[in-house]
């Protein structure tokens, strides 16, 4: 007969695995296949129930309205040109000149993340850049890692600005002003120094001069509908964040009216959009959030907890530090979505709130820019590079990485760290 302890070693070991080659993913195959059969082999071996897993597919249909709509909007965005045309503008208005444009795509992926999420940035902005710097000439590293820093460097901004921000706060998202208050500075922060690091290490290649021409692209009718819709969009999205609310299904529904618009214009068929939504990022949030709550039903998570009340026990500086730190590097280990998930439960469990919750936040959407497993839309950007015969290592990413996230990292906590001290924002 089997001790009490094995069936928790082992779903902590099928768990573990899982999410193990999920990073690795032998022989290409998609993180999906690895999560979902995970949880498969969690059901046959009766090591969780279907009710559990339900409850957690249930708990995940926010953060997958969310991915849906997001998904719409920059499929209707690439598919229009708005990214080419913001790419073709950056490149004309550089004047020749590598540094402004190193700068000018640095603040065009700033107010990509910022308002349609990090995702966006690493898998519709990138190509577009890749592009326009293409036509230029010029050597386009400096401007894709460009796009992979700043994904993540600018996500904690707003709500919206990365799924994970849904995750780890996933019951008890802070409203819009609490949220600015807490954030604002730290973000910003986080953006300027990520900004610095990056010129430093690519200053040889920004010395040079864009010689070619590019030339300009016109955005048509159906793109200004999409670009004045996205900002629609947007302020309902913020609307519903000033009021407390769920972003999930005013994200999905949003985008659907404006695909039912363009479509409608265009007179096409919206239904052929569904194929561009990634169905398998859905299923392996879902999946991931089974996962979560399988380790929770054997009591993991009073261990997290554990900790994360003796961190809060200490001052509001050596605590947010060890927090911000701790779960930053614990996001290149196990990724963002299902630290999140962990970090987000481990919350509850400790009923945590204040400096402690926003330094585990900064370490959740920041941590990622170590290395290009720490986070979904790292992934999705390598992925992106690939398709466009570019190879990006782990070393080549980890030697930028290794200089630009602990120096943001180390400034966004202060600034956070700074606004309770002066304000006492929480």
């Amino acid at each position: 007969m089997l001790s009490p302890g094995v069936p928790h070693l082992l779903l902590s070991s099928i768990i573990a695995v899982s999410v193990a080659l999920m990073l690795i993913r032998p022989r290409g195959l998609p993180e999906v296949y690895w999560i979902s059969g995970g949880v498969l082999l969690l059901l046959l071996l009766r090591l969780i129930n279907l009710q559990l897993a339900w409850r957690a597919v249930l708990r995940a249909l926010d953060v997958c309205f969310f991915l849906i709509g997001m998904m719409l909007l920059c499929e209707l965005a690439r598919e229009h040109g708005v990214f080419d045309w913001l790419s073709a503008i950056a490149v004309r208005k550089a004047n020749g000149s590598c540094l402004r444009l190193f700068t000018l795509v640095y603040a065009l992926g700033t107010v990509v993340t910022v308002f349609l999420s990090n995702d966006a940035t690493a898998v519709v902005l990138t190509p577009a850049i890749l592009t326009a710097v293409r036509k230029a000439k010029v050597q386009p590293l400096p401007y894709l890692f460009v796009c992979a820093f700043i994904a993540n460097a600018a996500s904690f901004l707003l709500p919206i600005s990365n799924p994970a921000n849904l995750v780890v706060f996933h019951d008890a998202m802070p409203p819009l002003g609490r949220w600015l208050l807490a954030f604002g500075v730290p973000c910003l922060l986080s953006i300027g120094t990520t900004y610095m690091v990056l010129r430093w290490v690519y200053r040889k290649e920004l010395c040079e001069r864009i010689e070619h021409h590019v030339e300009a692209q016109i955005l048509d009718g159906n793109g200004k509908v999409v670009l004045a819709s996205a900002a629609l969009m947007i302020a309902v999205l913020l609307t519903a964040s000033s009021l407390g609310k769920d972003l999930g299904l005013p994200t999905c529904l949003s985008a659907l009216v404006v695909t039912a618009i363009v479509s409608i214009k265009k007179r096409t068929n919206p239904l052929r959009l569904a194929r561009e939504i990634s169905w398998e990022t859905l299923a392996l949030v879902a999946g991931l959030f089974v996962m979560v709550d399988a380790i929770e039903s054997i009591g993991a998570m009073r261990y997290t907890a554990e900790w994360l009340n003796w961190v809060q026990h200490r001052s509001i500086i050596t605590g947010d530090l060890m927090a911000g730190f701790a779960v930053g590097i614990a996001n290149n280990l196990v990724n963002n979505l299902p630290l999140g998930l962990i970090v987000g439960s481990t919350l509850h469990a400790a009923q945590a709130r204040g400096p402690i919750t926003e330094a585990v936040l900064i370490g959740v959407d920041l941590g990622p820019n170590l290395s290009i497993t720490g986070s979904l839309a790292t992934i999705l950007w390598l992925i992106a590079l690939r398709r466009e015969k570019l190879n990006v290592t782990f070393w080549d990413f980890l030697r930028v990485g290794a200089l630009a996230m602990p120096i943001a990292l180390l400034a966004a906590l202060s600034g956070a760290i700074l606004m309770h001290l002066c304000f006492g924002a929480s």
